[in-house]
């Protein structure tokens, strides 16, 4: 990570002062340009700076979306889609200047086929929303990133999250999107067949794109059925290692495992101070079984042999819907838990992956990464399938301090890298994380370049995101 990524681009200050007359004339009030909507709009949960649009449409349609994308285009002025703004790499900052299309009135569900176990959704539409609506169906939609982050960037993101491990990421809950491409029309890359040979596969083009090749209006999403029985629990571990040992055998025998996330022993101190919780400070797993009375208590018997022989302690497991409620909050509220052991600093989220087989050797020597240079950082990982995410707190308000987390930033990417991992799981490239992608892909992001030119040739689309055009 470093700030020279997030370099401001030129801007087309004729081109952006007419589009906003002709956007204010086609959209009224909702069009805005006043400076509280703009910094709505490029507030990042990063420490790269803010970079604010010229103005705000808040799009109701995919018409409305058609017709701004037209005249960004006729004026050569950037669009940058904004969804609820929990990206972590500066993914809504706008470097050129331009406007931030913003997606929360676009919030509809417009279908549900229960007999095909899909739906199609506006981009507006949060995780949380959707599940709500989908309770009396009996189906539910399994990416949790944790944040209630918007369909639409979870999809441009290609998010994952806590249930990975069981029911995949976004790339593989995706079944079709429409976009609105560079000449102001309205694309659908795919039917709602659960596998097609027809050409090219453009929705798995559009899923992770970060916004740079179109934007999207629609959403077709793999759905699942919500579980008879629901068991989870906590089980503390010597070691790290020896947790990493627990998840690697648990992989191997086949356990069908929904969830299972590492906390290292700081993060439990965290945890246990914010969330009112009394476990040991040791490296813990949180786990949970999806299925019927007899598989969860199977798995859950199963793991608890493996932890035993990992040398772990009592795997303490629960059906009971509030406790596994209050065991997942602690999980989600990690980030506000660690800023509570030193609300004086700056935080940073920074996430890598590695085969599950190396993921106790990169933790490791993460951990011992941070202990040299005397860091305060926390751990906490999607150990199933070899995520981990580093919460770093440090001081933002130094060049040192900068100069300090973008060093540890560095050195955690190529140690993962080093391991035939990759420099983020499931937070993306954005700004934060360019100079990375090319150590991981070389060559290929020349390809990704030629793509994004033949896509988006006046680079309007979320520009100075993912690499730099050429």
């Amino acid at each position: 990570m470093a700030l020279k990524d997030a370099k401001t681009g030129a801007r087309n200050e004729a081109g952006i002062v007419a589009a906003l007359g002709v956007l204010k004339q086609s959209f009224g009030e909702r069009f805005q340009t006043g400076q509280a909507f703009r910094e709505q709009h490029a507030h990042t949960t990063t420490y790269i700076p803010a970079q604010l649009p010229d103005g705000v449409l808040f799009a109701e349609s995919s018409d409305d979306v058609k017709v701004a994308v037209r005249i960004c285009a006729e004026h050569k002025v950037p669009v940058i889609g904004f969804g609820t703004g929990s990206s972590l790499e500066g993914q809504v900052n706008a470097p050129n200047g331009g406007i931030s299309i913003d997606f929360s009135r676009m919030n509809r569900i417009l279908e549900v086929n229960a007999e095909d176990l899909d739906c199609t959704v506006e981009p507006g539409v949060t995780r949380e929303e959707l599940n709500t609506y989908l309770r009396d169906t009996g189906l539910f939609f399994p990416i949790d990133p944790g944040a209630n982050a918007s369909i639409g960037g979870m999809t441009s993101t290609r998010a994952s999250g806590t249930n990975a491990v069981r029911y995949g990421t976004m790339k593989d809950n995706v079944l079709a999107v429409t976009a609105v491409t560079a000449n102001g029309e309205e694309i659908r890359t795919a039917r709602r067949a659960r596998k097609s040979s027809a050409g090219y596969d453009m929705t798995r083009l559009f899923v992770g794109a970060e916004g740079t090749l179109g934007i999207l209006t629609s959403v077709t999403l793999r759905l699942q059925g919500i579980p008879q029985k629901i068991g989870g629990g906590v089980c503390a571990f010597p070691t790290v290692r020896a947790a990493c040992d627990a998840v690697i055998m648990t992989i191997q025998m086949g356990i069908p495992v929904a969830r299972i996330e590492l906390l290292d022993a700081l993060q439990i101190r965290a945890c246990n101070a914010y969330s009112k919780l009394n476990y040991e400070e040791k490296p813990t797993l949180f786990l949970e079984f999806h299925g019927t009375d007899e598989t969860v208590a199977l798995q859950s018997e199963q793991f608890a042999e493996i932890a035993s022989e990992c040398g772990g302690g009592e795997f303490s497991w629960t059906v009971n819907a509030e406790e596994r409620s209050k065991l997942w909050k602690a999980r989600h509220d990690a980030y506000w838990a660690s800023r509570a052991l030193a609300p004086e600093m700056a935080a940073l989220s920074t996430d890598v992956c590695v085969p599950i087989s190396r993921l106790a050797d990169c933790i490791g020597e993460t951990q011992a990464d941070i202990e040299e240079h005397g860091l305060l950082a926390m751990i906490v990982g999607h150990a199933g399938d070899g995520n981990f995410h580093v919460l770093l707190l440090f001081d933002d308000k130094t060049a040192e301090g900068i100069a300090v987390a973008e060093a540890f930033v560095g050195r955690l990417n190529a140690r993962a890298l080093a391991m035939d991992g990759t420099c983020t799981g499931e937070h993306g490239i954005g700004q934060g994380k360019m100079a990375f992608l090319e150590e991981e892909l070389g060559g290929t992001v020349e390809l990704m370049r030629q793509v994004k030119k033949a896509l988006d040739p006046d680079d309007i689309f979320n520009p100075g995101k993912i690499f730099h055009r050429a």
